[in-house]
């Protein structure tokens, strides 16, 4: 259930919203935040479809959708911001809060490769398809819109373990994020887009 806030305080009122990795955590609560400032709608995507669907079905069938989208598939990302524009006529706001912790602790000298590809493949390379295709339909409208990513603060305290998660994961790590949001502001700005990291 989402808490009305009053009219003239509601920051997103009438925006067009998508929030990846919102059917638990940070993104959920985010999504409802959203509503709660007035957006028109708030599309969830993720892959844990069940707590999806309970996400938006607790915030409002007629002002939250759920869309099933893997991130690391550039496809579904094309086909979750398309859809949404489709349907809604516009974006104005990409979440890109998507994002995964390694399954394991690992540390620099026991680095399993292959879990760091997972890794790499939803929170940097997820990330940038997220941000590529909702700044190009942003774009493409004429939208002056807002594209967030989330980072972390692990990546300014560094620790021995988790190595694929701080290193050099540019979503979960903040300095690369916020340095790829940079290079988007840079590219972006003058067509009414922000990117903020």
């Amino acid at each position: 259930m989402t808490e009305a806030i009053p009219v003239p305080l509601q920051k997103l009122r009438g925006k067009v919203a998508i929030v990846t990795g919102a059917a638990s955590g940070i993104g959920a609560v985010t999504a409802r935040h959203f509503a709660n400032h007035g957006s028109l709608t708030v599309v969830i995507a993720d892959v844990q479809d069940g707590k999806g669907r309970e996400v938006a079905a607790s915030i409002s069938s007629n002002r939250c959708t759920y869309v099933h989208c893997d991130v690391t598939d550039e496809h579904q990302v094309k086909y979750l911001v398309d859809s949404t524009v489709k349907l809604y006529g516009r974006l104005d706001v990409m979440y890109s809060n998507a994002g995964i912790t390694p399954p394991s602790a690992q540390t620099v000298l026991e680095l399993d490769l292959s879990l760091f590809d997972k890794v790499m493949a939803v929170n940097a390379r997820g990330m940038a398809a997220c941000v590529m295709h909702a700044a190009r339909a942003m774009v493409e409208k004429g939208v002056r819109g807002s594209i967030v990513c989330t980072a972390s603060v692990q990546a300014d305290c560094g620790t021995e373990s988790m190595t694929d998660y701080t290193c050099l994961a540019p979503k979960p790590a903040g300095v690369q994020t916020v340095s790829f949001e940079r290079v988007v502001a840079q590219a972006c700005q003058h067509r009414g887009v922000q990117s903020l990291g």
